[in-house]
């Protein structure tokens, strides 16, 4: 349905998917200001034209429930994997427990994306420099894998090695790369670049949230195995076509008014 506030506010077809998804798995209606929290941010992808570049994501915050914070803004619905209501917040998003609980994306790069065009990216409310927040080991013999964030976002960060440390503990994170252009790492209003140009297919395994998805070594031969699990209270993740250096620093001031407006919206 396409919900109408006042005069002059009507809502995105996309947002006003979502919000009718969201509140069903909810059992119950958001507040007028959470759904124009959401409202506002889908326009504002589109209007930035970075809308189309995002696959699959989830709005770990806003929902009453944990199970309307799973609801898919894009793409496949993720696999929840140990979480239980007492591990989220509407404000603060969801918790990891450092050990077991993880969320499968269920959305796998190497179906549709290479190393040469993808981002990845989480939003933290606390302590994202602990465990591995997202991610998925590349396909080859090394320990590279492609996540924003590892340790204290400073080595394999997105596509190899990094040199810049930066203990950050919350916040937005973006690894990404276009086909040609070198690498981009975002976070908090920063850029860094010193990342390799690794082009190394991605592993067959989905990305996984609150974790990273695959073996130390990477192959694609071995069993399942999940590395790095983290504490990470994650508010967002996405995942999708690589962005621009503008559309990334966008991304991120959409993502933060998101953030801000439903945090304000809830009493």
């Amino acid at each position: 349905m396409t919900l109408v506030l006042k005069p002059g506010y009507s809502f995105d077809s996309d947002a006003s998917t979502y919000i009718d998804a969201v509140e069903t798995a909810d059992g119950q209606s958001l507040e007028t200001g959470v759904r124009i929290a959401i409202n506002d941010f889908v326009l504002g992808c589109k209007q930035d034209q970075f809308w189309d570049a995002i696959k699959a994501s989830c709005i770990l915050a806003g929902a009453r429930t944990l199970d309307g914070a799973l609801v898919p803004l894009v793409g496949t619905a993720p696999t929840n994997f140990s979480f239980v209501a007492a591990d989220y917040d509407r404000k603060t998003g969801l918790k990891g427990n450092g050990t077991f609980k993880r969320v499968d994306t269920n959305y796998k790069i190497s179906h549709s994306l290479t190393g040469e065009n993808l981002h990845l990216g989480v939003v933290g409310s606390e302590l994202l420099n602990t465990g591995r927040p997202l991610g998925v080991f590349r396909q080859a013999a090394y320990t590279r894998h492609y996540i924003p964030v590892d340790g204290f976002f400073a080595t394999r960060s997105g596509w190899g090695n990094a040199t810049t440390v930066v203990n950050q503990a919350s916040g937005h994170y973006i690894s990404t790369r276009q086909t040609g252009v070198s690498p981009v790492r975002y976070y908090n209003g920063q850029f860094d670049v010193a990342l390799n140009t690794d082009n190394s297919r991605p592993s067959d395994w989905s990305v996984t949230a609150f974790v990273a998805h695959g073996s130390d070594t990477g192959l694609s031969t071995e069993p399942e195995a999940f590395n790095g699990y983290s504490t990470a209270r994650l508010q967002m993740y996405h995942i999708g076509d690589g962005l621009s250096a503008l559309q990334a620093a966008n991304f991120s001031t959409r993502v933060s008014n998101l953030i801000t407006a439903i945090g304000a919206a809830i009493p």
